[in-house]
């Protein structure tokens, strides 16, 4: 009767396992800088500039009118916001962490390396 049980939770794991990447859920999913430029191509923005983050997982693009597009990971999937003031933003050495004030798209801390300092003088001009 063990047995049976035994082999029966493992088959339901295996099952899920499967039904899991059939759906295209799990995966370490990581931002570069073609993906972000698409990304930003998607809402509208024509990039001057953009940043990612060293982990992949966020990306900071700046357009011709000073606006500023925040594409974060959500899941395996990437959401973004356009950034307008108030922004929480603050910088720590080579880390930026931004919050958007949305309580729902939460806070994110970007590793921009020696760039953190000049993406978060520029973001003091967000509106």
């Amino acid at each position: 009767m063990n047995l049976l049980l035994l082999i029966g939770s493992l088959a339901a794991v295996l099952l899920l396992a499967w039904a899991a990447k059939a759906m295209g859920l799990g995966g370490d999913v990581r931002l570069d800088r073609d993906a972000a430029l698409r990304i930003a191509a998607e809402n509208g923005f024509q990039p001057t500039a953009i940043i990612v983050d060293h982990a992949g997982m966020a990306a900071i693009v700046r357009d011709a009118a000073g606006r500023h597009l925040l594409i974060r990971r959500h899941g395996v999937n990437f959401v973004t916001r356009v950034l307008h003031a108030p922004l929480d933003a603050r910088l720590d050495q080579k880390l930026l962490t931004l919050g958007t004030g949305e309580r729902t798209f939460g806070r994110i801390t970007l590793d921009l390396g020696d760039q953190a300092a000049i993406w978060a003088a520029g973001l003091r001009a967000v509106r």
